[in-house]
This record gives C-alpha cells, sequence and structure tokens, in this order.
C-alpha cells in the first residue's frame, strides 16, 4: 500500500492531497540576513540572470523556477541557503532572541541551526547536537560558510544529552526536529514512499518521544520548546506530543505560522490523544505548494525566571 493513502481520511481533499504530493518540489533558498538582505539578493540575482520568484508568506526565501540553489555566487558567498520552504517554520515557532541559550537537538545538515543563529544576530548560544558524525561535517560547512559563529557543535544522541560540557544547566528554548519517516518530503524524494513501512513508523516514535522529552527536560521553566517533522503519522506527532504532555512538566500553546495550516488531529487508529494537540500545525502539500509537515510549540512548565524577578526580594511569585 501506498502510505499516502492512509492519510486521505485526514485531508479535505484526498485527489488534491495525492496529486500535489506527485508534483515536483519548488526549489527555494532562504535568505542570510547577517550577510545581505532580501533586496540586495534580488539584485544579485537579477545580475547574475538567477530567476527567482518571492515567496509571498516570507520576505526572506526565494523560489528558483530553474533549480540549483547552490550554483551561483550569492549561494557561494553565504548570502543564501537551500533550505526547503517549510522546513523555515520551526525556526519561526522558536523565535530566537539574540543573547540566549537555544539547543538544536537534532541539527545536522544545519539549515535550521543558521536560520536559527541568523534569527539571533549571531549572539548568545546556539548548540548544534546531531548523533550522526558524518551529518555533522555538512552542518559546520554552511556554518562556515553563512558566517555563523555562535554555534558549539556536539555528538551526542539527544535522548540522554549532557549539558556537562557546557557552562550552563539549561536552555532558553530548544528545537527538536525529529527523526521521521519523512512522508512529507515525498515530492523531492519519492522513495520515501516505496520504503516506508509500519514498523519504522513505531521504531522511530519511541526515539521522538526520548527527545522531545530531554528537551523539556533541558529547557527552563517558562522556556520554549519546539517539536516539528516532515512525516504525516500520527503516531509520530500528536502522539509522541500526548506522550510527553502526560510525562512532563509543558503544555503546548498557540503558535502563529504564516501558512494555511489545519490543527492536529485528537483520534487516529483506535487511540485517543489530548485535546490540547489541536493547537499543533499540520502542513499539507496541496495547501501551499510545499512540502508535507508538522509543528508543535510548547512551554515549560514551572515558574519562569522573569515571573520570579518581579517578585523582588524576599517576597514570593504569586
Amino acid at each position: 500500500m501506498n502510505p499516502l493513502e492512509r492519510y486521505e481520511p485526514l485531508v479535505d481533499d484526498a485527489a488534491a492531497f495525492r496529486a500535489a504530493c506527485d508534483r515536483p518540489l519548488p526549489s527555494v533558498v532562504r535568505v542570510n540576513q547577517m550577510a545581505a538582505s532580501p533586496a540586495r539578493v534580488r539584485e544579485a540575482f537579477d545580475e547574475e540572470g538567477v530567476a527567482h520568484e518571492p515567496v509571498g508568506w516570507h520576505d526572506g526565501l526565494f523560489r528558483l523556477p530553474d533549480g540549483n540553489p547552490g550554483g551561483n555566487w550569492p549561494y557561494v558567498h553565504g548570502w543564501t541557503h537551500g533550505q526547503e520552504e517549510v522546513s523555515v517554520l520551526p525556526g519561526l515557532a522558536l523565535d530566537p532572541q539574540p543573547g540566549e541559550r537555544v539547543w538544536d537537538a537534532c541539527a545536522a545538515p544545519g539549515s535550521k541551526t543558521t536560520q536559527i543563529a541568523d534569527a539571533m544576530d549571531d549572539e548568545g548560544t546556539v548548540v548544534a547536537n546531531d548523533n550522526n558524525l558524518g551529518r555533522l561535517s555538512a552542518l559546520r560547512h554552511n556554518a562556515e560558510r553563512l558566517g555563523i559563529t555562535n554555534a558549539i557543535v556536539t555528538n551526542q544522541d539527544a535522548r540522554n544529552f549532557s549539558t556537562k560540557p557546557l557552562a550552563f544547566d539549561e536552555f532558553d528554548r530548544a528545537l527538536v526536529d525529529a527523526p521521521c519517516s519523512c512522508e512529507g518530503t515525498c515530492r523531492k524524494n519519492p522513495d520515501v514512499v516505496d520504503q516506508w513501512t509500519l514498523d519504522h513508523v513505531h521504531a522511530v516514535a519511541g526515539i521522538q518521544k526520548g527527545i522531545l522529552a530531554r528537551a523539556v527536560q533541558a529547557t527552563r521553566p517558562g522556556g520554549t520548546v519546539v517539536y516539528s517533522t516532515c512525516t504525516f503519522a500520527p503516531e509520530e506527532n500528536e502522539a509522541v506530543l500526548d506522550h510527553v504532555l502526560g510525562e512532563e512538566a509543558c503544555e503546548i500553546v498557540d503558535s502563529d505560522l504564516p501558512v494555511d495550516t489545519v490543527p492536529g488531529v485528537t483520534e487516529w487508529d483506535g487511540e485517543t490523544y489530548d485535546e490540547s494537540v489541536t493547537r499543533a500545525q499540520r502542513v499539507y502539500p496541496h495547501h501551499n505548494d510545499t512540502g508535507g509537515f508538522f509543528c508543535a510549540k510548547l512551554r515549560v512548565g514551572g515558574e519562569d525566571e522573569e515571573s520570579a524577578g518581579e517578585a523582588g526580594d524576599g517576597e514570593v511569585a504569586a
């Protein structure tokens, strides 16, 4: 069975969904605004004769109808980075600020890490972790090409991530862009449909639960954790959130993503999930002409540092 068939009950228009999944994915680049403005990149593309179209919901993204995002000098000079359109969404939901401490738990090959560092104006600290040592070389190359200097690269299993090598014990924000079954990438990698198995879905869901739980534990009270995947499978999306909500002190909060989304589902294959998973957002290919995606924003429970400080010396925050 084509795995996309199992998700047809979740979408509003099954025919449009399947047709979009069969179309090639547009090539997109993100502007590295530490190096150049979107206006300057447009000028450079015009000078170089690179066909480009602005992405309406983000002024720092351009679609390249002719493909080959790395085949021009703005890319070589670190002005742009090839990044799938929906891949930008977790960084927007995370909303990192200059000077903060941010953990990218599954960082390689670095598209989201470098997006986070760019949003932070290269100030503060981004801990870019991945358990795959080979993929970390690509992350380091991308960070160097884009001029990122505030990133620390670590090679750990994120489920058991230790902050001992670091100069601090907790993060302000964490991103878990989890390894997944990847059906949402079928427009650029059709092989994922042929290689898909339900056994793999169940196996990777266990890993996802462990990584997300560790991200919540490693983030300060009041801090933000974003969970994202490029799969349609509720077992890897809402079920993972439901599990962590029951194990860790956190809650799902609304995130205002600038694309068409639908809420997370509360029932699937005989299982029911916490009602708050409806605050998570599903992105389907036929709604935005993108890949498929899932994104949820969580607030870590407990008294945050700002509220504690407002209580004043010798006072107890209400």
